[in-house]
């Protein structure tokens, strides 16, 4: 049973104070969500998948074809993660400022956290999954991250190793200013730049190889 709000000496309802406002949006929020379970019950269908929808996209990742149904808003990342179960490319800033999203589309590095997934339609699509070997020997890149200790917790270390491949690749691996600045789009919250630095310097004639045999 709902009472009428008190009302002071003068007879005029007190001010809302955080208390009551705390309460009164909490108890919204649960009726919102009621209605909300309520009418999706009544008709019979699911809240919306955002890496789910009518949009067909045929897209290689890994070297396995793909052929999904996308929402069209859906990230890249998003369809990575939450869809196929890659998991390698990490959810950081969710704005491209971070680089732990960093994949590869058609050979080139990309923020797969702005990339639209249906726009990787007809494209290839390389996740730090799909680098190693099939024989699973490490691509030289991760072994020279291992060498050099070039991660600390690790979770920024899957997309700076893209972007360091990447690196290599565009020619800009040359010098360690050169390293610097071509790398400077990815953000290492440890403090782990000395190794990745080494780790990259030691890996790039490796890449270049590499990348030769398998243009030849």
């Amino acid at each position: 049973m709902s009472h009428p709000p008190l009302q002071n000496a003068a007879g005029a309802l007190p001010a809302v104070n955080r208390r009551m406002f705390m309460m009164t949006t909490a108890a919204s929020a649960g009726t919102a969500a009621s209605a909300g379970a309520s009418a999706a019950a009544e008709t019979g269908r699911a809240a919306p998948n955002p890496g789910a929808g009518s949009h067909e996209t045929r897209v290689t990742i890994n070297g396995r074809l793909h052929e999904l149904k996308l929402e069209p808003r859906a990230s890249l990342l998003d369809v990575l993660r939450e869809q196929l179960g890659l998991t390698g490319a990490k959810k950081g800033c969710d704005h491209g400022q971070c680089g732990a999203c960093t994949v590869h589309v058609d050979g080139r590095r990309v923020a797969s956290c702005l990339t639209l997934a249906v726009k990787t339609d007809g494209c290839a699509v390389t996740t730090i999954e799909g680098i190693e070997s099939a024989d699973g020997t490490l691509h030289p890149m991760q072994q020279a991250f291992l060498d050099h200790d070039a991660l600390q917790c690790g979770y920024c270390t899957p997309g700076q190793i893209m972007a360091a491949i990447a690196c290599v690749r565009e020619g800009h691996a040359t010098s360690d200013a050169q390293i610097r600045e071509y790398m400077s789009g990815n953000i290492c919250r440890c403090g782990a730049y000395a190794g990745i630095l080494e780790a990259i310097r030691e890996a790039a004639p490796h890449v270049r190889r590499m990348e030769g045999s398998r243009h030849a």
